[in-house]
């Protein structure tokens, strides 16, 4: 591993002044920084700043990737590891996820506002290719942690920053699910910042382990649910299979998707905009225990007493994964289609643009026409343009695909986009 670059190492802003000038050339840095401008040379980066990361635009597809992602479930951890030092300390961390997209940033508000202005925002994708040498796009790069000082970024627009990144792994797989970085001024350009962010990693990976563990035993005791794409759920258990109600399979799924044990109230506003008696929630839940047991269903609070799974979570996990097309095959349509309980109704939505996202991004012609192929697909505008654009040049089928993009053009038309990121990222740090 190279060394941390000390101050007395020549400037590494002079080594770029010199790189940008002969691009693909660099000398007087790190080998780690030398070899990562010449990736960067290669892509459509520049170094003198003036071309930003992009932003992704589809912000609810961007909400569901938030919520899905499996480092979702770790930001208390990153947040109580590196969060109230981020604040006092004027700088901010960040985790994003296999590709670069940014999915969380906090910190210190100057310093998120400042690190708007040059993009480094939510939803931006800081990959080397996207975005030139940083902390979190060569820790991806190279699947170690890394940190970038002043001007060994190879943008000059993140010059007067520096960042410390860690990649953190799927404690069964060893594959990488993310980043997470520490960014800002000279405190991070130290290697107590590059030690806390390993840090984080290594204990986000051992949490992860922990809660796997946890929820590992699937055995005969483990609650099976199957709801996607059908208005009842089929509840297994114990070799017994039960086939619920539309309002049961409301409360169980709930219950399954909060994890943990609820109260009345909460259950109630889970499972209805408006208001729920106490005593009519309280009757469901009785008629409920009676199909189940009082070994399966608790009260006081309200939860499911043995592991459970579902053809729900599994998909989610398959996207998380990165493995589409997988998780297309096992999708067989949205969650609970017919329920308006705001909990179902959040979960199906989110599913629905993650998948639909994944999709898209897959460029995978297979993956694509299943999607299109499917009632849920059929009319969707995006897909068939994506379809046609990986089809052959000249073949019928790309002919025929362009045709039907062309036809959901002309009816439907595309919404603008214009404005939502900066009210959605908003919403997002709230």
């Amino acid at each position: 591993m190279d060394a941390f670059p000390q101050a007395s190492d020549a400037d590494p802003r002079t080594a770029h002044e010199r790189c940008a000038a002969s691009p693909g050339t660099a000398s007087a840095v790190r080998h780690i920084v030398a070899d990562s401008w010449r990736r960067c040379a290669a892509s459509d980066v520049r170094p003198d700043g003036s071309r930003l990361p992009p932003l992704r635009s589809d912000l609810e597809e961007l909400d569901a990737r938030r919520y899905a992602h499996p480092l979702h479930t770790v930001l208390p951890l990153f947040r109580e590891l590196l969060g109230s030092g981020a604040a006092d300390d004027g700088h901010v961390f960040a985790v994003a996820d296999t590709d670069g997209t940014l999915l969380w940033i906090e910190g210190d508000s100057a310093t998120v506002g400042r690190a708007e202005r040059m993009r480094f925002a939510v939803g931006a994708v800081w990959s080397e290719r996207k975005a030139g040498t940083n902390a979190p796009g060569t820790a991806l790069e190279l699947g170690r942690p890394v940190q970038i000082v002043t001007g060994e970024h190879y943008s000059a627009a993140a010059h007067a920053w520096s960042c410390a990144a860690a990649p953190v792994r799927d404690p069964r797989t060893g594959r990488v699910l993310g980043v997470v970085d520490l960014s800002g001024g000279a405190s991070i350009a130290t290697p107590p910042a590059l030690a806390a962010v390993r840090g984080a990693a290594l204990a986000a990976e051992a949490e992860l382990a922990r809660t796997r563990s946890a929820a590992r035993p699937y055995g005969r005791d483990t609650v099976r649910l199957r709801a996607l794409g059908r208005d009842h759920v089929l509840l297994e258990h114990a070799g017994r299979v039960h086939r619920l109600s539309p309002r049961h399979s409301e409360i169980v799924l709930v219950l399954a998707m909060a994890g943990r044990g609820m109260s009345g109230d909460r259950l109630a506003v889970d499972l209805s905009e408006r208001e729920v008696p106490a005593s009519t929630l309280r009757a469901e839940l009785t008629r409920l225990r009676a199909v189940l047991g009082p070994d399966l269903l608790g009260s006081r609070p309200y939860a499911l007493l043995r592991p459970v799974c579902s053809d729900y979570t599994e998909v989610c996990g398959l996207l998380a994964e990165g493995r589409v097309t997988e998780a297309l095959i096992r999708y067989p349509g949205p969650l609970l289609p017919c329920s308006e309980a705001p909990l179902v109704v959040e979960h199906r939505r989110c599913l629905e643009q993650q998948l639909r996202g994944a999709v898209l991004g897959s460029g995978d012609t297979g993956t694509l026409r299943r999607w299109v192929d499917a009632s849920w697909g059929a009319d969707d505008l995006a897909a068939w343009a994506a379809l046609a654009h990986v089809l052959p040049g000249g073949s019928p089928q790309r002919a025929a695909a362009a045709a039907r993009a062309r036809a959901l053009d002309l009816r439907t038309g595309v919404p603008a986009q214009a404005g939502r990121h900066a009210a959605w990222l908003q919403r997002s740090r709230s």
